[in-house]
């Protein structure tokens, strides 16, 4: 069963009353300064789960309320990807030996893997979901969250899927070194031989292909996934890339996607494009556009989607349409939010 993005239905009574009691617990956990580096969490161990729509609904009702308040959408974003992105299609073990969105992220040692800087507090930000409404998954909720983030800043709706069964145990979490780099380490080469299976080569493009071929998912999906960079920013402490600010990420306003502007965020890092809010197309008319700000990423890993024969056409395509860019988009990203997921019926 499926829950849409653009779904209207309202939460019942009992969860608009779990929501008002979640909001006091995420006032009483988090403070302005939300993301915070890696620490062990004491995380329970929901595994199946038999959910309501309306459960769903609420928790959905809840996000929504958390990126408004917070504007943390990329985060969340990240924290959806690096769960499901350590999948490996070629492991034919019972489920979960193969990873992907199965919420084994929230364990230590995988919180901790270094890819995953930062992002203990974007886990720490979603637990009052999971206190309102302890029979959504964590695993759908941080899928919820990533969707929800990118709808609300204006990009595609996403045709989700929610049902997810979470891992239960640190026993269950994938090794490190399924994720992608950005660029390449000391020796000149991006990846390495940790993981599942080895990601390292000297070219950015076949260590992306190694990366995502490994989950089942093609040149396309590169390419489009890749384009969820114009939301959000690098920072050196997480990634080792960006500046500690730049003009864009100084506290200054900052454009939303409704056309207004706030001030409301953590400053600090890099962005892909200046509007880094705002859920659009702008990555690929930024990316090859040499009057752009400095202050402005533009990583290897960025510039090969314009070099590389088999990326090139998909981003060129992608730079020249929002619409084509958000239909590949949408099911590039439904399809990495389900990688090694085992689903429940909805009631």
């Amino acid at each position: 069963i499926i829950l849409h993005s653009s779904s209207t239905r309202y939460p019942t009574p009992t969860a608009t009353m779990k929501i008002a009691c979640a909001t006091l617990l995420l006032a009483a956990i988090t403070g302005t300064q939300a993301f915070t580096a890696p620490q062990p969490l004491n995380a329970r161990a929901s595994t199946s789960l038999s959910v309501k729509q309306s459960d769903l609904d609420g928790a959905q009702s809840l996000i929504d309320g958390i990126l408004q308040e917070k504007n943390c959408g990329p985060v969340f974003v990240r924290l959806a990807w690096h769960d499901s992105g350590t999948h490996d299609a070629s492991i034919t073990e019972a489920w979960p030996k193969a990873g992907g969105a199965i919420a084994s992220i929230r364990f230590d040692p995988e919180i901790n893997h270094g890819a995953n800087a930062g992002l203990a507090g974007a886990v720490k930000l979603l637990e009052p979901v999971k206190e309102a409404f302890p029979d959504v998954s964590y695993a759908d909720i941080y899928q919820m969250a990533s969707a929800r983030g990118i709808a609300l800043a204006g990009g595609p709706k996403i045709d989700m899927k929610y049902g997810r069964v979470d891992a239960s145990s640190p026993e269950q979490c994938s090794p490190e070194g399924n994720l992608p780099d950005a660029e390449a380490g000391d020796e000149g080469k991006f990846g390495g031989v940790g993981g599942t299976a080895s990601t390292e080569d000297t070219a950015a493009e076949w260590h992306l292909r190694k990366v995502f071929y490994r989950m089942g998912l093609g040149d396309e999906e590169i390419v489009a996934l890749s384009g969820a960079h114009t939301f959000g920013r690098a920072y050196a402490d997480r990634s080792g890339l960006g500046a500690e600010k730049t003009k864009f990420t100084n506290g200054t306003p900052t454009k939303l996607s409704d056309g207004s502007e706030t001030d409301k965020y953590t400053p600090g890092g890099s962005p892909w494009v200046e509007d880094w809010l705002v859920f659009d197309n702008s990555y690929f008319t930024t990316i090859t556009d040499a009057s752009t700000s400095d202050e402005l990423l533009k990583l290897t890993t960025d510039k090969i989607l314009f070099k590389d024969a088999g990326f090139k056409p998909f981003a060129e395509k992608f730079g020249e349409s929002k619409d084509v860019f958000f239909e590949s988009y949408a099911k590039s990203h439904k399809a990495l939010s389900e990688l090694g997921s085992k689903f429940e019926a909805i009631e």
